[in-house]
């Protein structure tokens, strides 16, 4: 029997410090070159929470609080062969010195004003701008 290729889960973390965001530069990768959210795969038995706290400390030295659940995309990299649903996960910076823990995968952590991103994006976050998202909004969930 042939097995199903099936969309992995992915989980983007917003975190917010002072009006800003944390975005990093991609290497290594499918996307490589292009500025991401910190983040990565939900592993078997994580909780969506439990994930994003564990990415963004183990890519960037930071801790995050006040954890809440945002929107979701369909990511379809055609040039790669890859399917993942984004999951986000909006958090608010706590605590710890910025670094690159992972320097095999990100060249640099740095913080953005949300109306001044730097380019190109991750197709994960060019697909969340697609669907008018801002994480400062009121409505935002």
């Amino acid at each position: 029997m042939v097995a199903l290729e099936r969309p992995k889960i992915g989980v983007g973390v917003i975190v917010k410090k002072d009006g800003m965001v944390l975005l990093g530069k991609r290497r290594n990768a499918h996307g490589a070159g292009t500025w991401c959210f910190p983040g990565g795969h939900l592993e078997f038995g994580e909780g969506v929470k439990e994930c994003a706290r564990r990415e963004v400390r183990e890519e960037t030295g930071i801790s995050i609080k006040n954890l809440r659940y945002g929107p979701f995309t369909n990511d379809i990299f055609h040039d790669e062969g890859k399917h993942y649903v984004t999951l986000f996960v909006i958090a608010e910076y706590d605590s710890g010195r910025l670094e690159t823990r992972e320097p095999d995968r990100s060249e640099t952590w740095e913080w953005f004003r949300w109306d001044d991103l730097p380019r190109p994006l991750f197709l994960p976050i060019r697909n969340l701008l697609e669907q008018g998202f801002d994480p400062f909004s009121h409505t935002a969930p």
